[in-house]
C-alpha cells in the first residue's frame, strides 16, 4: 500500500501593523515507507497534490501500482486531486502515470521538466514492451496510453513559478540526480511545502549538484534512501570501481554492469572512456543496443542541464560521444573473450540486464558491478542479499560470478540529506523513500540538531503537525486615527503623540478574494450595508443624603466625582447631569427632588463604566 495520512498544521498568523489572527487547520495526507515506488498525496487546505507515480519494479502483478482506492472506490480522480508533479523519468517515480490517468481515470494537469517529459514516455515505452509484448503481462497500459497521457503534461522551468489556479503554486529547483530532476517548492496561500524527489548534494562528472533557496517551508518531504549511509570521496569509489573491473578483463572475465538507460550509466561511461584513452585498452565495452543513442540525443538537448564543465566543453569536446563504447547485439552474448557491458534496467529484473545475468552467472571468472540501490524482490536484490542459487523464469542458476557492489548511486547520503535541511530551513521535516530502521536512525539526528520535529508515517498512517505561519493583515488608514485620537485624547496634529509598545485596536476583519483587512467600524456599515445595534449598561446608586441637602447635590457630585477620578476628564453637561472622557460614561439625577444616581455607559466602554460605579458605590455616601 501506498498512501498514508497526515494532519498538518494549525496556525497563528501575524501582521502588517501589528495584528494577529487564527487561521485555518490544513491536512497533509501521503505515502511512503519504501523505496520501491513514490506516490504521495498531500491535501493542504482545499487543494490536493500527487507527488510522483512510481511503479514498484520487484511485483509482476498489480501490486507493482499504488493502491489508489486510498483515494477514493469510485469515480475519476480528477475530482479529488488539484495537480499531479512528476519529479523524474526513472520508473519508480513515473511507471504507473498511464495506468493513473488513463485506466483509473484521471483528466487533470500533470507537471514536469522537459527534460522528463522527453524521457518519460520512452522509458514506459521500453519497460511495457517487455512486460506486454515479452513476457505477456495483462492489465497494464498500452502504447495509446502513454501517448494520451503524455498529452496532459505541463512543462515546467528551473524556477518558474506556475500558476495552477487561484490559490495554488509551484516553483522548480534543480535536483541533480539524473537530467531534468527536479524538487518542488509547492504553495497554497501562506502555507508551503517542498517535495525532493530524488536528489544528490554531490556534483558529478556530468550534473551538478542540487540546490534551492533559503524558502523555510513549514514542511519537508525528502526521500531518504541512504538515510544511514556517508560515502567515501568520489575519487576513491572510481579507483576501486576501475581496479576491480580490470581485474577481471585481465583473467579473461566479463564484466556486467546493470544499469538503467541514463544517469549512472552515462555517468560510468565517460569514467571508462577517459580510461580506455588514456592506457589505450582495447578491450569491448558495450552499451544495450539503441539506448547510447538515444541517451546522446537527450544530453545533446538539455545540455542546459549538465555541470558547468559539460556546458563549456560541448561545442568542441561531447563528453556523450563514445568511441570505444559500441552497440550490443545478442550473439555476443557466448562470444568467448573479455568484455565490458552495460546493460539495462538496473536492477536485474528484466531485459538484456537479467538475460546476460542468466548466462555468465555460473562463470567465476566473470563480475557483476551493481552501481545502485536494488529494491526488495528484485533479482538485483536477491544477488546483492548473498544467494547463491535464484531461480529466474523457472530454471535454477548458480550464482559463481564474483558480485560487487559500488554505490555511484546518485543519490542524496545522510550528509547531504543534512546539508538540504541547512539550506531550505522547513519547520518541520518527513521522511519517505526509505527503510524505515534507516529512517529511525536519521530522524533522531535531525530532531537532534536542527530541534525540529521529523516525521516518517507508514502506509496509511496518519501524522499531526502543528506549525506557525505569518499571513499579512492590512489595516485602514481610518482605523489607526481614530485609535491615535482615543489613545491620545485629541485630534492629532502637529503636536508628537507618545507612541505606546501596545494598544489594543478595535475594527472589523473582512476577508477579500486580495487578502485579509481590518477597517473601522464605520468603514464595515458603509461597505457591507450594516444597521449598527448599540448595548449600553444603566446602574442605579442611591446615596445617604438628606433631603435638606438636595439642592446642594449637583454641586457636591461633580466635586466627588473629580476627587475619585483625577485622571479623567469630568464636565457638567447640564444642571442634572456630568460626562466623564467627553461623555463616554454619563452620571445623572434623573428627578431634581430624588437622591438616586443613574450611571450609564456603553459595551465599547464597559470598563470604563464598570470602574466609576464601582467607586461611586463604594465612596458616595461618605464623601457627600
Amino acid at each position: 500500500m501506498l498512501l498514508h495520512d497526515v494532519m498538518v498544521f494549525s496556525k497563528q498568523c501575524s501582521h502588517t501593523k501589528e495584528l494577529a489572527i487564527d487561521a485555518s487547520s490544513v491536512t497533509f495526507v501521503f505515502a511512503l515507507l519504501d523505496v520501491g515506488r513514490s506516490c504521495i498525496l498531500v491535501s493542504i487546505g482545499s487543494k490536493c497534490v500527487m507527488l510522483d507515480c512510481g511503479m514498484h519494479m520487484g511485483y509482476n502483478d498489480n501490486r507493482r501500482f499504488p493502491d489508489f482506492s486510498f483515494i477514493t472506490e469510485s469515480g475519476r480522480l480528477s475530482e479529488h486531486i488539484d495537480c499531479v508533479i512528476i519529479s523524474h523519468f526513472h520508473l519508480d517515480h513515473c511507471g504507473s502515470l498511464p495506468y493513473f490517468s488513463e485506466m483509473v481515470g484521471y483528466d487533470g494537469p500533470i507537471y514536469m521538466t522537459h527534460p522528463t517529459k522527453a524521457i518519460c514516455p520512452v522509458l514506459l515505452e521500453d519497460y511495457r514492451r517487455i512486460s506486454v509484448d515479452k513476457k505477456g503481462d495483462t492489465n497494464f497500459f498500452t502504447s495509446q496510453m502513454i501517448k494520451a497521457c503524455m498529452k496532459k503534461v505541463i512543462t515546467v522551468n528551473l524556477h518558474q513559478t506556475i500558476q495552477v489556479d487561484d490559490e495554488l503554486q509551484i516553483k522548480a529547483y534543480y535536483a541533480g540526480h539524473v537530467l531534468g530532476a527536479a524538487m518542488f517548492l509547492i504553495t497554497v496561500g501562506m502555507q508551503s511545502f517542498v517535495y525532493t524527489g530524488d536528489y544528490n548534494m554531490t556534483p558529478d562528472r556530468h550534473l551538478g549538484a542540487a540546490s534551492i533557496d533559503k524558502c523555510r517551508p513549514d514542511l519537508l518531504i525528502t526521500e531518504s534512501t541512504y538515510a544511514t549511509t556517508i560515502r567515501d570521496s568520489k575519487r576513491c569509489r572510481e579507483r576501486d570501481f576501475l581496479k576491480k573491473l580490470l581485474e577481471c578483463v585481465e583473467k579473461g572475465g566479463k564484466v556486467l554492469i546493470p544499469v538503467f538507460a541514463l544517469g549512472r550509466a552515462q555517468e560510468l561511461c565517460i569514467l571508462l572512456e577517459t580510461l580506455w584513452d588514456r592506457m589505450n585498452l582495447k578491450v569491448p565495452i558495450y552499451f544495450t543496443q539503441g539506448l547510447a543513442e538515444k541517451a546522446n540525443h537527450y544530453y545533446k538537448l538539455f545540455i542546459s542541464w549538465t555541470n558547468q564543465k559539460i556546458k563549456s566543453t560541448f561545442a568542441e569536446n561531447n563528453m556523450f560521444e563514445f568511441k570505444h563504447i559500441k552497440a550490443f547485439d545478442k550473439s555476443l552474448t557466448s562470444q568467448p573473450g573479455p568484455m565490458v557491458v552495460f546493460a539495462t534496467p538496473g536492477m536485474l529484473h528484466a531485459g538484456q540486464s537479467l538475460n546476460l545475468f542468466k548466462n555468465w552467472a555460473e562463470d567465476e571468472k566473470n563480475m557483476l558491478i551493481m552501481p545502485g540501490y536494488c529494491v526488495a524482490g528484485t533479482i538485483g536484490h536477491k544477488v546483492l542479499s548473498g544467494m547463491k542459487k535464484i531461480e529466474i523464469e523457472k530454471k535454477l542458476i548458480n550464482v559463481r560470478l564474483s558480485v560487487q557492489y559500488m554505490s555511484f548511486s546518485a543519490h542524496a547520503d545522510a550528509k547531504g540529506i543534512m546539508q538540504l535541511i541547512r539550506q531550505a530551513e522547513p519547520k518541520n521535516v518527513m521522511l519517505v523513500h526509505g527503510e524505515a530502521e534507516k529512517m529511525e536512525f536519521l530522524k533522531q539526528k535531525i530532531v537532534k540538531e536542527f530541534g525540529i520535529d521529523c516525521f516518517m508515517p507508514a502506509n496509511g498512517e496518519t501524522a499531526t503537525i502543528t506549525t506557525q505561519s505569518d499571513i499579512p493583515v492590512k489595516v485602514s488608514d481610518r482605523l489607526l486615527k481614530r485609535a491615535l485620537e482615543e489613545y491620545s485624547g485629541f485630534l492629532p496634529a502637529k503636536k508628537a503623540l507618545i507612541k505606546p509598545s501596545h494598544y489594543p485596536v478595535e475594527g472589523v476583519l473582512v476577508v477579500r478574494d486580495k487578502g485579509v483587512e481590518v477597517i473601522d467600524r464605520c468603514e464595515a456599515e458603509s461597505q457591507l450595508g450594516l444597521v449598527p445595534h448599540e448595548i449600553k449598561f444603566s446602574c442605579i446608586i442611591n446615596p445617604d443624603v438628606r433631603s435638606t441637602e438636595l439642592h446642594q447635590l449637583p454641586d457636591k457630585l461633580q466635586s466627588v466625582v473629580e476627587k475619585l477620578l483625577p485622571d479623567h476628564s469630568v464636565m457638567r453637561l447640564s444642571e442634572y447631569s456630568i460626562g466623564i472622557d467627553y461623555s463616554t460614561v454619563l452620571i445623572e439625577i434623573p428627578e431634581p427632588s430624588s437622591t438616586k444616581l443613574r450611571i450609564s455607559w456603553d459595551f465599547k466602554h464597559n470598563q470604563l463604566g464598570e470602574s466609576v460605579y464601582s467607586k461611586l458605590q463604594m465612596n458616595i455616601s461618605r464623601l457627600l
